[in-house]
């Protein structure tokens, strides 16, 4: 059924992670808005994460909460208890009801550090001037070898695929009309198709002001079409008036570009929903 999309917000962050609501007050704000499922993607323990991630100890607190609000909503909003899982990650996506695969950092081939890409534009920086001899181009080729990895992992949702782009407004680091950019991300690609895997198409970058179009972009969009791959629309929700956030936008741009319908996550998997 048309519209069924505006029903599932599936990327969905909390306080346990770097979000600014509670589980219970992401849960009733989406019970109010007669959301039919809301997934909780915490993001998952990384050791070489220090700020974003949760904790081994808030990992099981968030397993405990969402299973008492699965219990609270049962017969009014199906809850799900999902992970975002990040490459570097320990904790084991199988123990929960979906993941969203994701890359976050990139390891510098020199120093081993591990710099997080799509926050501070110091570290981006740090990291093409001590690991990548100053180019901007050979972190994003880096970057999407390990968007490729995480698809070979056969996660239930492959996340903001081209995030290495976040704070790059302007082409501040790199050129995203390189050739070399779009080699790097035809080749993430092929492995999401390779893989089946279902791609989000995220709204959070414009949500929080950094870009103006979607994770991923209309080019990378295109191109997935012409693969015959399937997306699932999601907000990327760090608080909770953004659950929904960009929904008929992000829809009306992947019809505008060939899609007829996108995939839909509940508690009994995919469906589709036309556009």
């Amino acid at each position: 059924m048309a519209g069924e999309y505006k029903l599932s917000s599936v990327h969905v962050h909390s306080k346990l992670c770097d979000g600014k609501n509670t589980l219970d007050e992401l849960a009733v704000t989406a019970w109010r808005a007669g959301l039919r499922t809301l997934g909780f993607s915490g993001h998952s323990h990384t050791p070489c994460d220090i700020e974003y991630c949760m904790t081994k100890s808030r990992t099981a607190l968030y397993k405990a909460q969402v299973a008492k609000l699965k219990e609270q909503y049962a017969g009014k909003l199906d809850i799900l208890c999902g992970l975002e899982w990040d490459l570097f990650s320990d904790d084991d996506p199988a123990a929960y009801d979906y993941c969203i695969g994701s890359v976050h950092y990139v390891v510098g081939p020199k120093t081993g550090t591990y710099y997080e890409i799509d926050f501070r534009e110091s570290d981006l920086a740090n990291c093409i001037r001590y690991d990548f001899d100053g180019d901007g181009l050979a972190v994003v080729e880096a970057y999407f070898a390990n968007v490729a990895k995480v698809a070979a992992k056969k996660p239930t949702i492959l996340g903001h695929l081209d995030l290495i782009k976040k704070i790059n407004a302007g082409n501040k680091f790199f050129d995203e009309s390189s050739p070399r950019y779009a080699a790097a991300a035809a080749g993430a690609l092929e492995a999401a198709a390779e893989n089946g895997c279902v791609l989000e198409v995220n709204s959070s970058g414009i949500y929080r002001g950094y870009r103006e179009d979607f994770f991923p972009g209309d080019a990378l969009l295109a191109q997935w079409r012409a693969m015959g791959g399937e997306v699932v629309i999601t907000a990327d929700a760090h608080e909770a008036k953004a659950l929904t956030f960009g929904y008929d936008e992000a829809a009306a741009k992947l019809k505008a570009l060939g899609f007829d319908h996108v995939q839909v996550l509940g508690k009994d998997g995919f469906a589709a929903c036309e556009l």
